[in-house]
């Protein structure tokens, strides 16, 4: 009985959205490592990172888990038995508290299958965490997503979803965000391409604002991200970007881009990712600390964004990164930011933003036949 008072104790009032996940307090940090560095001086710093990431777990900004596990005739991810290396006992080894799951489409379903074959990951998703209960549970909201934490949980969030899976319908937009997706790709469509948004893709993202669906930028073209971050009035991401400087990736950043998003709040999530960001931690530290200096602490967050779909999507080292940037000089309040802060912030101001567009702003009707798409 002590032990769930102490457990009902520790939940947040109803409607109280803490910026961090409650949790055990960070331990001091040892005393300073020498600068010769060594075995002493790595193990201390990896004890810090596994000390901040107890208190401040990483939200995974993109997991491409559903369309890796679509090919699969069986899988376990409570014991890890399945053809894909990533299973929640490994999540929880590295720290990951809530991830993003995406709902992006193979190439071959384009045209009229985009609808339904995100609907079937939906469903497969649905299916997945109803399978695993003890490990995963659906989070639609910042408070949804900490209360999954108070209960040892790992959260999902629904998204991003091609935008192909809209049909250039705003309709289609309003039930797929009350089936739970919260994230939507503003690249590929035809809405929104190299000149920008059209005058239907600006009431798109005006449709997301209401609805509460974040935009996601990466592989958008750089008109597109610029008038997407003038035009909505919550955060954006773009949940596999890194900078562009440093490596020639169409998904990565600009750096004149990068200080848009730092100016408008929204949240460029680095990814682990060879093509984006090189072949080991220390260049996603890199990318990292080039983000943080570009765009600010408050705008840097992470990604595991494994995309073959036949490919094991496997946490990233996340404590042996922590450490790394330990080393380099981050702040631990740079840090929290970089795994919970920033992404919690990011998903309160949409709920926040929803709730007061929903009183002044009905529902739109509009179709794209019924504006000039050649109008930016």
């Amino acid at each position: 009985m002590a032990d769930l008072q102490d457990e009902l104790h520790a939940l947040p009032e109803a409607g109280e959205l803490p910026d961090t996940a409650p949790a055990a307090p960070v331990a001091p940090p040892p005393p300073a490592a020498s600068s010769a560095g060594g075995a002493g001086s790595a193990g201390s710093a990896l004890e810090r990172a596994g000390a901040l990431l107890t208190a401040h777990p990483v939200i995974d900004g993109h997991s491409a888990l559903p369309r890796a596990l679509s090919d699969l005739p069986w899988y376990d991810l409570q014991l890890g038995e399945s053809g894909v290396d990533t299973h929640v006992l490994r999540l929880r080894e590295g720290h990951v508290g809530a991830l993003l799951w995406s709902l992006r489409l193979p190439e071959r379903a384009v045209g009229e299958r985009a609808v339904g074959a995100t609907l079937e990951q939906l469903d497969l998703v649905r299916s997945v965490i109803a399978a695993h209960p003890e490990g995963l549970r659906p989070a639609r909201s910042a408070g949804q997503v900490i209360d999954a934490r108070n209960c040892g949980r790992i959260a999902v969030v629904l998204g991003p979803a091609d935008a192909a899976a809209l049909d250039d319908s705003l309709g289609i937009l309003r039930v797929l965000q009350s089936l739970g997706l919260r994230v939507l790709t503003l690249a590929g469509a035809s809405w929104a391409g190299e000149a920008g948004l059209t005058r239907f893709g600006e009431e798109v993202v005006r449709e997301m604002n209401r609805l509460g669906v974040l935009a996601d930028l990466s592989g958008a073209s750089d008109a597109t991200a610029a008038r997407a971050l003038a035009l909505s009035k919550t955060p954006v991401l773009c949940t596999r970007s890194a900078a562009r400087s440093l490596r020639a990736h169409p998904d990565n950043l600009s750096d004149a881009l990068l200080a848009e998003l730092g100016a408008a709040k929204g949240l460029c999530l680095v990814p682990s990712s060879p093509e984006r960001t090189g072949p080991d931690v220390r260049d996603v530290a890199d990318h990292l600390d080039h983000v943080r200096a570009i765009a600010g602490p408050e705008s840097v967050g992470l990604s595991g964004a494994h995309d073959a779909p036949t490919a094991s999507d496997a946490a990233p080292d996340y404590p042996q990164l922590i450490a790394e940037l330990l080393r380099r000089g981050w702040p631990e309040s740079d840090i929290a930011l970089l795994t919970w802060g920033n992404m919690q912030r990011v998903l309160r101001s949409a709920d926040f933003a929803a709730r007061a567009a929903r009183e002044r702003r009905k529902p739109s009707t509009v179709r794209i036949t019924e504006l000039d798409t050649t109008d930016v």
